[in-house]
């Protein structure tokens, strides 16, 4: 199974509703009220508006000039919302080629700053050139391991920075996988059948094994 975006299989739980929810709107910040369309192509569980939300309360002055990666980009709404707030980078890696695609499209209309799209399988990207980040999204498909394994491959890869916040997005009856110890709960919430936590990462000395 490939494990590159949003766009990939989902239980049930995260499959409903798909029909009706084709456009989002940013929360925030400059493009703040701009709508964005992903393709219906694309079976992708965007992140919704009153989540998003509150995420970004969390996140707070943090996003302004971070390096950030949404993982499984899919509609891309995190990763633009944190370019809208002042982000200073967002990588957005995508397996599905339309949902790709029209990522390019729209932060080219949209005339993003410093924002690439790599379309890409999540974890093969994790193996690749290491380049850390302040902040990143992992909202994988559910049902399946990729979870535990992208969090294993940004830990010991490297891919994060000291102090990094990471943001996971899962089903909230089956609840958080094994996570690397540098990584501590900061806030957990659940909305429906969602559960979406920030976590932080530790300097070695500061975690326990």
């Amino acid at each position: 199974m490939a494990s590159g975006g949003k766009s990939q299989r989902r239980s049930a739980v995260a499959a409903r509703g798909t029909g009706r929810a084709r456009v989002l709107r940013i929360i925030g910040g400059t493009w703040r009220g701009r709508k964005l369309r992903f393709p219906a192509g694309a079976k992708i569980r965007p992140t919704p508006d009153r989540v998003r939300e509150t995420l970004f309360n969390w996140l707070g002055a943090a996003v302004r000039g971070a390096r950030c990666l949404d993982l499984f980009a899919g509609s891309g709404a995190l990763g633009l919302e944190s370019l809208s707030r002042g982000a200073a980078h967002v990588t957005f890696v995508e397996h599905d080629a339309v949902a790709a695609q029209a990522l390019r499209l729209l932060l080219r209309e949209w005339q993003a700053g410093d924002a690439r799209v790599e379309r890409a399988d999540a974890l093969r990207y994790l193996v690749g050139e290491v380049q850390p980040f302040d902040i990143v999204f992992l909202d994988p498909p559910f049902a399946s391991d990729i979870l535990g394994r992208a969090a294993a491959l940004l830990e010991e890869r490297h891919w994060l920075r000291e102090g990094a916040r990471i943001y996971v997005e899962c089903a909230a009856r089956e609840g958080l996988p094994s996570l690397p110890p540098a990584w501590r709960l900061l806030k957990g919430k659940q909305a429906g059948e969602v559960g979406y936590h920030l976590l932080a990462h530790l300097a070695p000395d500061l975690h326990t094994t």
